[in-house]
């Protein structure tokens, strides 16, 4: 019953600081600073995820129509769109000369940020085809990188188990995340080969094995999971200065393939059976690392 209170409680206040007192308290320090919201954001925060958090937070709350159309700008439309805005809310390049570029930025990040989302969703939703050349010379690509001083027998064949997929027939593992869960593994191994194939050793290890590519895949579910519910905003804002490219997206995943493998050796499970559990311990520690403000997944391979 408390608990029930306390979210009503906490709906009500929300509800009255969105509505009503978020915006005179916005008019009260207008008057007292003589600067827009939007100004005092990209004066006040450092570039990266503390500013374009703020400033996506301020467009979003915005009853405006301009500054709410922002959050969805083309790319090759935000110089003209942070002049609409600049003309909206009075502000003179004179007087504030740094606030148009920093705002551009700002906007290419949000909106970036969006279009990489459904650049993703688009891959993630092409499914394997084995009549389309191109898929098949990927997955091909695949096996020769990871392990090239092996033939493959033939197309079908038990080889394919020896980089961790499930079948004779890789396709029907990719039927979750489409071409999503095969580009993410020939980016990594085509980018960090030697750095994969050392991933793939332990993977083949007696007692602390697992799967390669099934938990390759399982780990771009992740970062498309994490990309879906924008907890990934944090670290594309810091890293990407302008808009996210699906590369970008790719680079997060070698991180998470890199820091899994890692992490798995280093907690020991007892068999592969315990995936599940250890997979959540891991989501839940690059969440937490994401609530950082100043988060940056980047893949730093340790020197031995």
């Amino acid at each position: 019953m408390r608990r029930v209170r306390a979210r009503m409680l906490e709906f009500l206040w929300q509800h009255f600081y969105t509505s009503f007192l978020r915006f005179w308290l916005k008019w009260f320090i207008r008057q007292v600073t003589r600067k827009c919201e939007l100004q005092r954001i990209c004066s006040g925060y450092k570039q990266g995820a503390p500013r374009t958090v703020q400033a996506e937070y301020s467009l979003e709350s915005s009853k405006n129509k301009v500054l709410r159309a922002a959050l969805n700008v083309e790319e090759n439309m935000v110089e003209e769109c942070a002049e609409a805005i600049m003309m909206e809310k009075k502000v003179v390049s004179q007087k504030d000369p740094t606030f148009k570029l920093n705002l551009q930025v700002c906007l290419l990040q949000i909106s970036g940020y969006k279009r990489l989302y459904v650049s993703v969703e688009d891959l993630r939703k092409q499914m394997f085809d084995s009549e389309k050349a191109e898929h098949e010379n990927m997955l091909l690509k695949l096996w020769d990188l990871l392990v090239p001083s092996v033939k493959l027998e033939s197309r079908i064949t038990k080889q394919w188990g020896d980089i961790g997929f499930q079948g004779d027939d890789p396709k029907t593992d990719f039927r979750g995340m489409g071409m999503l869960g095969l580009t993410n593994l020939v980016f990594f191994s085509e980018n960090y080969t030697d750095v994969a194939r050392q991933v793939l050793s332990h993977s083949n290890h007696p007692k602390l094995g697992y799967s390669y590519a099934i938990v390759g895949i399982n780990l771009t579910e992740m970062a498309y999971s994490l990309l879906k519910s924008g907890a990934l905003k944090p670290h594309f804002y810091n890293t990407v200065p302008q808009s996210p490219k699906l590369e970008h997206f790719h680079q997060l995943y070698c991180y998470l393939a890199y820091e899994f493998d890692k992490f798995w050796i280093e907690e020991k499970p007892e068999s592969i059976m315990e995936f599940n559990r250890y997979r959540e311990k891991f989501h839940d520690q690059v969440k937490k690392q994401l609530e950082e403000p100043d988060v940056t997944l980047y893949l730093r391979v340790d020197c031995k």
